[in-house]
C-alpha cells in the first residue's frame, strides 16, 4: 500500500514539473495579462492622447478642444464631445466647424429639439453676412447636416447674390442631391460670373452645358469670393 501512495506522489510531482512551471507566467501554464503600459494603442487613442498633452499646455485652444470633441463623437461618447465643443465655442463663439459639429452631436444624442435650436441660433447669429453664413453652411455641409447647409447657402446668395463662390457651392449641392436641373442653373450662373473656373466648366460639360467666356465684363463681389476662399481654406 505505501508503494502505491509513493508512486502516486511520484507521478504528481512529475506532472506538476512538466506541466506546471514552463508555461509563459511560470504559473499553470497561463500568460499574465500585459501592464496597461504595453498595450498597443490605436492611433484614435494616440491622437487623444496628443491632443490632451496640447490642452494641458494651452487649455484656451479652440481648435484642439474641436478635434478632440470629433473624436469623442465617432466613439459614440457623446457627452465628452459636447463638453469639447462647449469649450470651443466658449474660446471662439463663431468657430463654425464647432457649431456644426455640435448641432450633429445633438442629433446623434437624441436632442432633435436641442439641436434645431441651436442650429436656428447658429444662422441667425451669421444671417447679416454673406460670407459668414456661407462659411457656416460649407461646417454643416462638412458635418453631412445639408438641410441646414443649404438654408445658409440661399442665405448667403440673398446677401450676395452676384458671388459666383456662392452660387457654385449651391450648384455642387444640387449635384450632389441628383437635381441637375438646379445644378446646372447654379453651376452655369457661377461661370457666367466668373470663367476662369475649370472645375466648374468640367461639371457643366458633363451635364451636357456648353459653356463660352462672356462678353460682358464682371459685375460680382470678387473681394467677398477672394475672403471665402481663403476661410475656406482655414478652416477645419
Amino acid at each position: 500500500m505505501a508503494g502505491k501512495v509513493q508512486l502516486f506522489i511520484l507521478a504528481i510531482l512529475t506532472y506538476a514539473l512538466l506541466f506546471g512551471g514552463c508555461g509563459p507566467s511560470g504559473k499553470g501554464g497561463k500568460a499574465q495579462a500585459p501592464r496597461t503600459d504595453e498595450v498597443k494603442r490605436t492611433p484614435a487613442d494616440q491622437k487623444k492622447a496628443k491632443l490632451l498633452k496640447q490642452i494641458d499646455r494651452k487649455f484656451e485652444n479652440p481648435k484642439t478642444h474641436f478635434q478632440l470633441g470629433q473624436l469623442y463623437q465617432a466613439d459614440g461618447l457623446w457627452a465628452e464631445a459636447k463638453y469639447h465643443y462647449n469649450i470651443a465655442l466658449r474660446f471662439d463663439p463663431v468657430y463654425w466647424s464647432a457649431q456644426a459639429a455640435m448641432v450633429k452631436v445633438l442629433q446623434e444624442s437624441g436632442d432633435t429639439a436641442k439641436a434645431n435650436l441651436s442650429a436656428d441660433i447658429y444662422m441667425n447669429q451669421a444671417a447679416a453676412s454673406a460670407e459668414k453664413s456661407l462659411q457656416l453652411g460649407l461646417a454643416f455641409q462638412k458635418q453631412g447636416l445639408d438641410e441646414y447647409a443649404l438654408a445658409c447657402c440661399q442665405r448667403a446668395l440673398q446677401l450676395a447674390p452676384n458671388s459666383a463662390n456662392i452660387n457654385k457651392h449651391i450648384g455642387y449641392h444640387h449635384l450632389r442631391k441628383g437635381d441637375k436641373t438646379r445644378a446646372k442653373q447654379y453651376l452655369t450662373r457661377s461661370f457666367e460670373l466668373n470663367p476662369m473656373q475649370p472645375e466648374v466648366a468640367s461639371e457643366l460639360g458633363r451635364l451636357g452645358v456648353k459653356v463660352e467666356i462672356p462678353r460682358k465684363t464682371r459685375k460680382s463681389t470678387k473681394k467677398l469670393d477672394r475672403i471665402v476662399e481663403q476661410a475656406g481654406k482655414k478652416e477645419k
